[in-house]
């Protein structure tokens, strides 16, 4: 596959899953911004991605999620560079760190898995619809099983369980990759809205595990993890609302297929209150 004169976004590529989809897009020819918060280890990972010999272009973006005000900052910066963007990909986060919040008082998880990721989208959104084609994946988590959105406890109202606030977040992303999914269909855009999840892949996000809880886990890679977002961002068989991941025994492990959606994120009326209470928090509309 060619994607030359093709531009993706990749938030936090500097490292595991997002590292992988961003090199597999640039070495297909896209030019590629390694949208993280710290600039060092996203040059360092650039050249990395550099030595592998791609076609495309690499492109570091400051991008720091925790913040709605430098979400906006960095999109502005991809309007004013950028006329066509082909692939935005939903990918940084964080699990079950220790209790903190974002800049705009949100606990952080949540903040920076969901609330970032859904005003980058709509500062992005004239750009996306100016591209034929356009996706936008968005990258959950098996833990969006049996989760709850719980609309008192976006601050940290309650006692923190890092756990519960994790699937909170990744059950968020895919209620948002759903419902902007439902939306574009109904305006009849031609942007495709994705889920997608890397089962149970090795990476950095695992810093906060337990050890032992860890080593009696089977992992994939993080370069077989990001297969089925990247089957969600290049699949031509792809479509709007479909939910991405590996094919395996409780999808833990395997090749790219279509995953399962929980009963949780399918209430419309939860999904739709969701995306008003974002829209109203953020301001922004699209």
């Amino acid at each position: 596959m060619n994607l030359l004169g093709k531009v993706a976004i990749v938030t936090g590529s500097n490292t595991g899953i997002g590292f992988e989809v961003a090199l597999d897009l640039y070495q297909k020819g896209a030019k590629v911004y390694v949208a993280c918060r710290n600039e060092e280890k996203a040059q360092a990972a650039i050249e990395r991605m550099k030595q592998t010999g791609g076609s495309g272009g690499l492109v570091f973006g400051h991008l720091d999620l925790s913040s709605l005000d430098a979400v906006k900052q960095f999109a502005n910066e991809v309007l004013s560079e950028e006329s066509r963007l082909d692939y935005l990909v939903n990918n940084a986060g964080i699990m079950i760190p220790p209790p903190s919040k974002t800049a705009d008082g949100y606990e952080i998880q949540f903040g920076v898995n969901f609330i970032g990721h859904f005003a980058l989208t709509g500062h992005l959104f004239s750009l996306l619809k100016e591209t034929k084609g356009s996706r936008v994946v968005t990258v959950s988590s098996i833990a969006h099983r049996n989760s709850v959105i719980d609309f008192d406890n976006f601050r940290l109202e309650k006692e923190y369980n890092h756990w519960r606030e994790y699937g909170q977040s990744k059950l968020a992303d895919i209620i948002f990759a759903l419902e902007l999914d439902k939306r574009l269909k109904s305006s009849g855009s031609h942007i495709l809205s994705l889920a997608a999840h890397p089962g149970f892949s090795k990476t950095d996000l695992q810093k906060y595990m337990d050890k032992d809880m860890l080593a009696s886990l089977e992992l994939m890679t993080a370069k077989d993890g990001a297969q089925p977002i990247l089957a969600a961002c290049l699949r031509e068989d792809a479509e709007g609302g479909q939910y991405w991941g590996p094919d395996g025994p409780n999808e833990q492990k395997g090749k790219p297929a279509l995953a399962k959606i929980d009963e949780a994120a399918l209430d419309e009326e939860l999904n739709t209150r969701l995306w008003d209470w974002a829209e109203e928090v953020t301001g922004v509309v699209f």
